[in-house]
């Protein structure tokens, strides 16, 4: 709507024709307006949300699901846990590894900044200072101790407090850059979370518990490889170690393959242990076989394609064979 004004000493407008607005001298123009702009608080609203969004970024998320989903199975298997235990060890889980995200982005940074994949997380892209993660991320983690030694025990708070080290000193800052090996050995901290969650249940440790933390383990290697297999390229042009860089494809996904094989006979120690009964035995058979094709489809195609359907799959695998862990237990 366009509005009229009138001005002492204005010259008298001419006669317009009908439609016609008529123009006045003098008479600043009218600001225009811009249908479905956001006012002021809408785009500090943005802002803030953009803000949280970083550093809930930080923690590293995605990763985190499967972290979760493994913790939770193993309490149900360890026991009965009331929900209120379940939630105060996830959140304290959250917290401990969301911390390692963090400090890992913080260390990262520069091979990050330098990387497309990477190339847009929150510090590479200057929307979150590297101070301020690094603060952040060994807040989280202290926050993890407190919560799980006061809410739930401290065995499970220590445990976490392993993960955390083990992700950021042994993985993150020792091995990553120097090793080839790093992800077989630093692997070891994504594979915390069943200890935590059996701890966390039980109040110690058996070795069901540590069944499981092998399962974790010897699964991070083959599932990590397939990924690196397709990030090659970007690994290669920073000078991280990564098995593809160092050895080669061809002898990566050798690897990958054996690592298979080794994983589906640590899938058979808890059955074999007593552990667990016909169904798990049923589900780790069925999930390890399809594993082993699919390494060895990769093994004979040597295709990007293969990598991604064996890196998409391992995903499915590990949350599939620790269910069939409950259902086990539960019928």
């Amino acid at each position: 709507m366009i509005e009229a004004s009138t001005t002492t000493g204005a010259v008298p407008a001419a006669s317009t024709t009908p439609g016609t607005a008529p123009a006045t001298a003098g008479a600043a123009p009218a600001a225009p307006t811009t249908v479905g702009a956001a006012p002021p608080a809408s785009r500090a609203e943005q802002s803030v949300r953009q803000v949280v969004s970083d550093y809930v970024e930080l923690t590293k998320p995605k990763v985190q699901s499967l972290l979760l989903l493994t913790t939770i199975t193993t309490m149900e298997v360890a026991g009965s846990p009331s929900v209120s235990r379940i939630a105060l060890t996830c959140a304290g889980g959250y917290l401990s590894a969301g911390g390692a995200g963090a400090v890992n982005h913080y260390w990262d940074r520069d091979i990050d900044a330098r990387m497309s994949r990477t190339a847009s997380r929150p510090i590479p892209a200057g929307r979150i200072a590297p101070r301020a993660a690094l603060v952040f991320g060994f807040g989280l983690s202290a926050l993890s101790f407190a919560l799980l030694s006061l809410t739930v025990n401290v065995l499970a708070a220590s445990l976490a407090l392993g993960g955390f080290v083990g992700y950021v000193g042994v993985y993150t800052i020792w091995l990553k850059r120097r090793t080839p090996q790093n992800i077989v050995i630093g692997g070891a901290a994504g594979a915390i979370p069943p200890l935590v969650g059996w701890a966390a249940t039980r109040g110690s440790l058996s070795w069901t518990a540590i069944y499981l933390f092998a399962i974790v383990f010897y699964w991070t290697p083959p599932h990590f490889w397939a990924l690196s297999l397709l990030m090659k390229g970007e690994y290669e042009k920073v000078g991280v170690p990564m098995l593809p860089v160092v050895r080669g494809e061809r002898e990566t996904r050798k690897q990958i393959l054996l690592y298979s094989l080794l994983l589906y006979a640590i899938t058979q120690l808890p059955f074999c242990a007593g552990a667990f009964g016909g169904i798990y035995l049923v589900a780790s058979m069925v999930l390890g076989f399809a594993f082993i094709g699919a390494a060895a489809l990769l093994y004979r195609r040597a295709d990007r394609r293969s990598a991604l359907r064996l890196y998409l799959f391992s995903l499915l695998y590990l949350a599939l064979l620790f269910s069939a862990m409950v259902l086990d237990v539960k019928l």
